[in-house]
């Protein structure tokens, strides 16, 4: 028998991590370069703007409970249920985990940073975040540093599914895990 509660801090986390990845991943490669639609600069930097301002309540609250059911879930263990290379896999989650949440809250403050750069947060823009020529300096960087950001980010939350992939497989080969698992509620 499954343990629900654990159980369903897994689905939760699972559910948290898909939701960043995914709206991240459409964001980058849909939503920022589907704005050249609009004619003027300012309308594609507005929009862009106003999604991205609007994802991150999204991103927040779903990297956040992938992040906090992965510490209750790893509070609730010594590590002496694992072995060493799953210890090792652990601690690299840890990293990227972390990660994940600090490039999220950068993204998060950048975003509000650069929509208080124009009214409206109608920041000239050739795409999401590609400035124009006559995108303001401070504001291009802005943006040049979020779109590096946003890079980085799907890279460490694409590392964090993965290792939570293989650390799935890992505990369901384990007779100690399996063991363990019993006594979780």
């Amino acid at each position: 028998m499954m343990p629900v509660l654990s159980s369903t801090g897994l689905v939760l986390h699972n559910l948290g991590l898909a939701a960043g990845f995914g709206g991240t991943l459409f964001g980058k490669i849909a939503l920022n370069p589907a704005v050249k639609v609009l004619d003027s600069h300012e309308e594609r930097g507005q929009v862009a703007n106003a999604a991205w301002n609007g994802f991150n309540i999204v991103n927040a609250a779903s990297v956040g409970l992938a992040a906090i059911t992965w510490l209750v879930g790893r509070s609730q263990l010594t590590g002496k249920e694992i072995d060493s290379t799953t210890r090792g896999l652990v601690i690299a989650k840890d990293v990227l985990l972390g990660a994940t949440v600090a490039l999220g809250a950068a993204n998060i403050f950048g975003g509000a940073f650069l929509a208080k750069q124009a009214p409206e947060g109608a920041v000239p823009a050739e795409t999401g975040l590609t400035p124009t020529a006559n995108t303001p300096e401070t504001a291009a960087k802005t943006m040049k540093a979020m779109d590096v950001g946003g890079i980085v980010n799907l890279a460490t939350m694409a590392g964090v599914i993965a290792i939570t992939a293989i650390l799935n497989m890992r505990a369901g080969a384990s007779t100690r895990w399996s063991l363990v698992a019993r006594f979780l509620p």
